[in-house]
């Protein structure tokens, strides 16, 4: 609407300074030619806007003309411009909105916002994009949220194991986002259910609306369900020797489940080290063991033992031709 491009050329002005007709129709996705009409508009408003023509020119707001808001401190001002735009939010399409928003509050609480964001900015960077992950697809992302915002029910046409498929009327309760992967928490046949995003082949809103529960808590719900599903995870633990110099490596491999081992023998001054690694499966066991080489020696289980052992000697068989 217009009322609100208004409103983000004064703030992208009164942040940024000077900018040329160009760049803002760029910011704001709008032609030159309506970059120059908005500048009219609020020139008749009384707003202290002009542009400026030559090399170095461009439109501009006078110094003195400021929005003023109270009450926050210089380093609470600086912690705004910490804020990013992770890549799971720009998936919802709150992206310009979120940057208008931030822009309107950054304009409003300081006196050299551009100049802030520009020290804070070389100093914090966050990244939160997985490493060597692409973006997974949620085609139905959008209409997910619209149906969770009104709270309204869905029909879900879900990917299951083996190319089948499922389809069900669901409460849509709320997204989550975790390392990347959306997750639909909802309820469906009266139990709370959790779904990937990107498996959802298709997602159409029907006209009824669902009561959300008065003691539903979205975060702790996922943090129960995330228990439950870590607890129900396959199990296949595997006892091991391993050389002092692995132990690194096998932290940052299984995280939490084997750290407090690892320091509890880490202490031990001795050639080998032994402990029990917690694996999903066998074949999980075997390719994961197999990297490390002569680092690592397997104690139990026999089977998976001799497995490796046929391994290794059909490698060498391999490579001594």
């Amino acid at each position: 609407m217009r009322a609100d491009r208004l409103l983000s050329l004064l703030m992208i002005l009164q942040t940024e300074g000077r900018k040329t007709a160009q760049e803002l129709a760029e910011e704001l996705e709008v032609s030159e030619r309506t970059i120059y009409r908005d500048i009219d508009a609020l020139s008749f408003a009384g707003v202290p806007v002009y542009a400026v023509r030559g090399p170095g020119g461009g439109c501009d707001l006078l110094n003195s003309y400021r929005v003023s808001l109270t009450g926050l401190k210089e380093d609470e001002i600086q912690a705004l411009f910490m804020l990013r735009l992770p890549a799971p939010l720009a998936q919802l399409g709150v992206s310009q909105k979120l940057k208008t928003a931030l822009l309107k509050l950054t304009a409003a609480l300081s006196s050299t916002p551009h100049r802030q964001e520009q020290w804070v900015s070389q100093r914090i960077h966050v990244d939160v994009v997985p490493w060597f992950q692409p973006e997974e697809s949620v085609p139905h992302l959008g209409t997910i949220h619209q149906a969770v915002c009104q709270d309204r029910r869905i029909q879900l046409t879900y990917q299951l194991h083996f190319e089948a498929r499922a389809t069900w009327l669901v409460d849509p309760y709320g997204l989550v986002t975790k390392a990347g992967v959306w997750y639909l928490v909802c309820s469906r046949e009266g139990k709370i259910r959790v779904y990937q995003v990107a498996k959802i082949l298709d997602a159409k809103i029907s006209d009824d609306h669902f009561d959300r529960p008065e003691d539903f808590d979205l975060a702790a719900c996922w943090n129960t369900w995330c228990i439950e599903a870590e607890q129900g995870r396959p199990h296949y633990p595997v006892k091991v020797r391993v050389v002092p110099e692995l132990l690194p490596h096998l932290q940052r491999f299984f995280g939490d489940s084997v750290r407090e081992l690892v320091r509890k023998v880490e202490s031990q001054d001795e050639e080998w080290i032994t402990l029990t690694l917690p694996f999903e499966t066998f074949f999980a066991a075997r390719g994961r063991i197999l990297g490390y080489g002569r680092a690592i020696e397997v104690l139990e289980p026999e089977a998976l033992r001799l497995s490796i052992m046929d391994f290794a000697s059909q490698i060498t068989t391999l490579y001594s031709d």
